[in-house]
């Protein structure tokens, strides 16, 4: 007697399967998609996505040239956000539609792990973008994402030394400074992608001191 699994069984541990083994990985041989955005405010429901960039990381090397930056042509308010991001409407003319950089964008994620700085907030805002846009992703696909926060991995770093955290102590600047990374004088998406890369890159070293380290380790 043949027993036949049902598809949305199969399909379960087919996605727990692949995703064991994208956490057993050595965090040295996979591929990486840094991504940033820049946004008229923090609450995903109301606020809008002003800029997107994103940049990969192959065998623990930043790949400037294969970055991409999009500005959102269809902000529909900027309100307060110009004093962070630095973009008014005259540059918010010059860009594209969100859709664009959407599209380019969905193609790309089921091949590395994603990496953000605050992934939760940024997710958030592009699963929106996404449903907005009709820019359908399979639910399987969704749950299949492997996630890597730089500011989770600080964070976790910062209470097993029982520091005191101040309320900015997680912030992208200040993480890269107990680092010794240096600012960058221009602030927008693409510039805040590479600093999270490169802010990546040193966490690892930093954990891994030369030893092996698995995906799993830094989620």
């Amino acid at each position: 007697m043949i027993l036949k699994i049902p598809k949305m069984i199969l399909h379960f541990f087919l996605r727990l399967n692949n995703l064991n083994k994208r956490h057993n990985l050595s965090c040295f041989d996979v591929n990486y998609l840094v991504i940033d955005l820049e946004l008229t405010g923090l609450n995903s429901k109301q606020d809008e996505i002003v800029s997107l960039a994103w940049l990969p990381i192959v065998k623990q090397r930043i790949y400037v040239g294969k970055g991409k930056y999009f500005i959102n042509s269809q902000v529909g308010k900027l309100k307060q956000s110009p004093i962070f991001h630095g973009l008014d409407t005259g540059a918010i003319e010059q860009g594209k539609p969100l859709n664009s950089a959407l599209e380019q964008l969905v193609k790309l994620i089921d091949d590395s792990v994603l990496v953000f700085h605050n992934a939760s907030l940024d997710w958030a805002f592009l699963l929106k973008a996404f449903k907005d846009y009709n820019i359908s992703i399979p639910t399987e696909k969704i749950k299949s994402i492997v996630m890597i926060d730089t500011m989770k991995i600080e964070h976790r770093r910062l209470s097993r030394q029982s520091q005191d955290m101040r309320f900015d102590a997680l912030n992208l600047e200040r993480c890269r400074k107990r680092y010794h990374l240096p600012d960058y004088a221009n602030h927008n998406a693409f510039t805040d992608a590479m600093a999270t890369a490169e802010l990546l890159l040193a966490q690892i070293n930093n954990m891994s001191r030369s030893k092996a380290l698995l995906i799993k380790q830094l989620l």
